[in-house]
Parts: structure tokens; sequence; C-alpha cells
């Protein structure tokens, strides 16, 4: 009996410590994903926020060589090796094209890359010659929204996605710690009931 108590004062107390640590890694995140959030949240309807700006600082169109206009992989490599353009995202048609089968429009491939300030986008149609290339030029807010949207480059990206891992653990260990004690009578009339449900009746009305 005296194990069992002592076992469980350690498990809590490595959640405890486990909480914390986790608390403290993803605080600053919490608090950049959280504002821009909320002003992503209010970017549409007549007193939407500000979202910051996203200017055009120049265009170019290239010729591509016909042996690198065979796949987007293909030039998406010519595109790094000549113009230094390393995409992040390859956007290509998906397959079968559109309704029917049938393609909707032209074919076109698309590539982006960058910094979440600086950034360019590339577009060629397929069976033609040129790839449209230009770039942009974001202010913090935008910058700050796209961070938000995972927009910053790979090591953005990785770093991002701890700090998704870290919020999913803080959330477990901080139920865990919550519901530690606690009967099924207080867990029903709980805040934690009143926010699943809450939570629940939205993803309804989000489906209908």
């Amino acid at each position: 009996m005296a194990f069992k108590i002592f076992s469980h004062h350690r498990t809590f107390r490595w959640m405890r410590q486990l909480h914390l640590w986790i608390g403290a890694w993803g605080a600053i995140a919490a608090l950049l994903f959280g504002i821009t959030g909320l002003v992503l949240n209010h970017r549409m309807g007549d007193n939407a926020w500000s979202q910051g700006k996203t200017e055009p600082v120049r265009k170019e169109q290239i010729v591509a060589p016909a042996e690198v206009r065979t796949s987007p992989e293909a030039m998406s490599t010519w595109l790094r090796q000549t113009r230094g353009l390393d995409a992040d995202m390859i956007r290509k048609p998906r397959p079968g094209g559109g309704e029917g089968g049938r393609p909707d429009g032209p074919q076109k491939w698309n590539f982006s890359g960058g910094s979440a300030r600086n950034s360019w986008s590339a577009e060629y149609v397929v069976g033609g010659e040129n790839v449209d290339v230009k770039w942009t030029t974001s202010s913090p807010l935008a910058v700050f929204n796209k961070l938000h949207k995972g927009i910053g480059g790979t090591w953005w990206r990785v770093l991002s996605d701890s700090y998704a891992i870290a919020m999913i653990l803080l959330a477990l260990t901080g139920l865990w710690m919550w519901a530690r004690g606690r009967g099924a009578k207080e867990m029903v009339m709980s805040v934690f009931a009143l926010a699943a449900l809450a939570t629940g009746s939205a993803f309804v009305l989000a489906f209908l």
C-alpha cells in the first residue's frame, strides 16, 4: 500500500515537472499563436482587423529549358540550381483533373519559398516555355500571421511542429493532473465538461 502511494506521488511529480517544462518551452509560442489567431479570426467582414501588408517587389519571366519541363520536380531542381530559388512547397494538378476527369483550365505547376518576410513564388503553365516568378515582402504583422500558418521555411515548420506537440502534451498532462482525485460526478459537473460540450456543439454546427 505504501509503495502504491509512493508510486502515485512519484507519477504526479513527474507529470507536474513535464507539464512545467513543456509550458516553459511553448509559452512564447502560445502568445504568438494566440494573438495571431485572434487577428486571423477577424480578417473578414465590415470590421475586419488589419492583416498587415504583402507588397510585390519585382517580377521576372524565365525561359525554361525543354528538359526541365518534364516534371515539377525537375523544374524545382533547375530553379534551385540556376536561380537559387529553393522551393518549400510544390503544387501540381491532381491526377484525374477536375469534374468528370477533365482538367479545369490550363494545368499549372506552382512553386513557393523564401522566408515569411521575403518570399517568392513561381508559376508554370504546362506546355508553355516560360516560368513567371515574383518576389514579395511583408510587413511585421503579415509576417507573424504567416508564421501562424506555418509559412516561414523548413526550420520554422520544424519548430512550429514542436510547439504543436508541446501544446498537445501540455493539454494531456494538465487534464491528467486536474482529473486526479476527482470522481465521475465531479468530472461531469465541471468546467471541463462545459468546455467539452461547447466544443462539441461548435463542431456539430461547423459540419451542418
